[in-house]
């Protein structure tokens, strides 16, 4: 009594129509249908319902299309040359004249057969099964499969007649088992806009939106901030690939809304098979799974965390040892089995959810993705631009935050911290919504800069560059005051730090001022432990290499030299010049500076003569404001 327009079947189930008429040498068919596994029969006619007379079946086979038929000497078949494709919807074109046959599928190649013998008419008297093999026995000499279809069928038309699937009166049908409604093609009723894609989410059609747009229909534009994740969602980067090969640290900042779901995904294969990591809620704990190929190890945090409230997660892997921290929980660690230490993840990185889980490892036991907010995302000291990075995502909306309504207007990014939020504000814009705005002629004219410890002024033109900082020999006369024991002056590098790359700098530690460089054969580091200089009264600071060869002097004070490892002697450099501070400073620095120094620079002279206007010189800044 259900009404069918595009029947689904279970692999059991069938429809039956009347025997064809007309068809006996010339049957052309279309057909549309919905796969959802490789074998089955999607329709089957003859003369006798034991297949000992002529038949005519279209079949699924290992994947591929096959129509088989028997005009009574003998049996042909033809085969597709491509597999169909699973869970989508496929076209096949067919079409028999006498004993000769062609068919196409999804456009592809024509694929041509004959039948056998002499004979050329194929009688139709069983009625025409579709979706199974209905009551017709015999099948297994005749047919690689006697299971019937397991998918959606949604157009049959043969010889010009369109089949209407309903049981008659209403339809063609006369009789009918273990069929339902195929709820695949729901989503012909529903508009997805903006690109967005069509889902059938239980019996219901729902619609996945690209990201920047919400709604049932993905008919609203959305400015997102702090991304939300509704168990549907999903962010999706480039994989890490070798970059954790040996080790990996991870920081979350997230608010979960339910007590299951994968956070943070990244694997070897597309088929969930091999190397993978995973951070995911588990009966309302934090667990992190990593496999490194022989065998998998977890960790769960030692308490539940609170539902819809803010939480820090801190992950560390050397090796086979892990170690996970959330909040100010006692640390939890786990070992993987066996004797590999690398992890090797070449596909995509997917955070807040996946597209599927047959990409994910069986040895994540949490088969659903994440409902809640994430706001920052650090891999290996290096901040994750949560949306800005992403190659793409789906139903991503935002979080309820104070940052959804620009605090920071449009010249200042809105950073979340928890449920709060700083503006770090382009230069010239100094209060703390990044509102108060200097005119470019007032900017210029200040006469000495503050920062702020996550402030700085940034230097690329040639001159600077050549002439002073990328040459054999440098000569940095610097006056500044601070009241904090731990800050970076100044800063030149070189983009993708690693170990033995070259860089020059000068920073505090302990209260004590330190000169440090490396030009490609080791570090050499200068203490100047004779005044300390975070007692917020003025100092200057000279720093001279020549070659190898350094030395610092605070305050005209006793000189400090010391001469780098190995042979090479010229810094080259390519991040430009940094003074008080400089983005993403951690991973940049390779872990050598946390911060930028809080307070004043007045002087900065380079080769002895080389006077740096410090803010009018610069080509980019942040934070920056009066010194008081």
């Amino acid at each position: 009594d259900v009404e069918i327009r595009s029947p689904r079947f279970t692999g059991q189930g069938w429809l039956a129509f009347p025997a064809l008429r007309a068809a006996y040498k010339h049957v052309q068919l279309e057909l549309e249908f919905r796969p959802e596994a490789w074998d089955g029969i999607l329709f089957l006619t003859g003369e006798r319902d034991d297949m000992a007379g002529d038949f005519m079946a279209l079949l699924l086979h290992q994947g591929f299309v096959e129509f088989r038929f028997d005009c009574g000497s003998g049996l042909g078949v033809v085969r597709s040359e491509e597999t169909v494709l699973l869970n989508q919807w496929n076209r096949l074109t067919l079409y028999r004249h006498r004993w000769d046959a062609w068919i196409q599928l999804n456009n592809g190649k024509h694929v041509e057969g004959r039948s056998k013998g002499l004979f050329s008419r194929i009688t139709f008297r069983e009625p025409l099964f579709v979706g199974g093999p209905g009551n017709t026995t015999g099948l297994a000499d005749k047919l690689p499969t006697e299971d019937g279809l397991k998918g959606c069928i949604r157009h049959l038309e043969v010889n010009d007649h369109a089949y209407s699937f309903n049981l008659a009166p209403l339809g063609d049908a006369v009789k009918g088992f273990d069929v339902e409604e195929c709820s695949a093609d729901r989503c012909s009723k529903v508009p997805c806009q903006h690109g967005g894609k069509c889902l059938i989410s239980g019996e219901t059609a729902v619609c996945l939106c690209p990201l920047g747009f919400t709604g049932d229909l993905c008919e609203t534009r959305v400015d997102l901030q702090v991304p939300s994740f509704n168990g549907s969602s999903y962010l999706r980067y480039p994989g890490l690939g070798g970059s954790a090969l040996s080790w990996l640290d991870l920081q979350l900042t997230l608010k979960p809304s339910a007590q299951d779901g994968v956070i943070l995904y990244n694997g070897h294969r597309s088929d969930g098979v091999g190397d993978f990591m995973a951070v995911y809620m588990s009966d309302g704990h934090l667990e992190f799974t990593f496999d490194l190929g022989t065998g998998a190890a977890t960790i769960r945090s030692g308490e539940p965390v609170t539902l819809g409230e803010w939480h820090e997660l801190r992950l560390s892997r050397t090796g086979r040892l892990a170690i996970l921290q959330v909040d100010n929980m006692v640390p939890t660690q786990a070992m993987a089995p066996g004797a590999f230490t690398q992890l090797s993840l070449p596909q995509n990185l997917y955070i807040g959810g996946v597209p599927n889980f047959d990409m994910v490892s069986p040895k994540v036991k949490v088969r659903t993705s994440f409902v809640g907010c994430i706001q920052k995302v650090v891999i290996n000291n290096q901040p994750l631009q949560i949306l800005a990075a992403a190659l793409g995502g789906v139903n991503v909306d935002n979080c309820p935050h104070p940052c959804v309504t620009r605090p920071c207007g449009d010249e200042g990014h809105c950073v979340p911290e928890m449920d709060y939020f700083t503006c770090e504000c382009a230069q010239g814009h100094h209060d703390v919504q990044c509102q108060q705005h200097a005119a470019p002629t007032i900017l210029q004219d200040i006469p000495i800069p503050r920062f702020a410890g996550d402030s700085y002024l940034h230097y690329s033109d040639p001159d600077t560059m050549r002439r002073q900082i990328i040459s054999y020999k440098i000569n940095i006369n610097m006056r500044f005051r601070t009241s904090s024991s731990v800050g970076l002056l100044l800063w030149s590098g070189r983009r993708n730090m690693s170990a033995a790359g070259d860089f020059l700098g000068l920073g505090i530690a302990d209260g004590y001022l330190h000169f440090r460089f490396n030009l490609g054969s080791g570090e050499v580091i200068i203490p100047y432990n004779y005044t300390r200089v975070d007692d917020g009264l003025w100092h200057r600071v000279k720093a001279i290499r020549n070659e190898q060869e350094g030395s610092v002097t605070v305050d005209n004070g006793t000189t400090v030299a010391k001469r780098s490892p190995g042979k090479l002697r010229q810094l080259n450099t390519n991040t430009g010049l940094y003074i008080g501070g400089m983005e993403n400073i951690e991973h940049a620095s390779l872990n050598k500076y946390k911060n930028g120094m809080v307070g004043c620079i007045s002087d900065l002279i380079l080769d002895t003569d080389y006077h740096v206007k410090l803010v009018q010189m610069s080509t980019a800044g942040k934070n920056i404001k009066h010194c008081g």
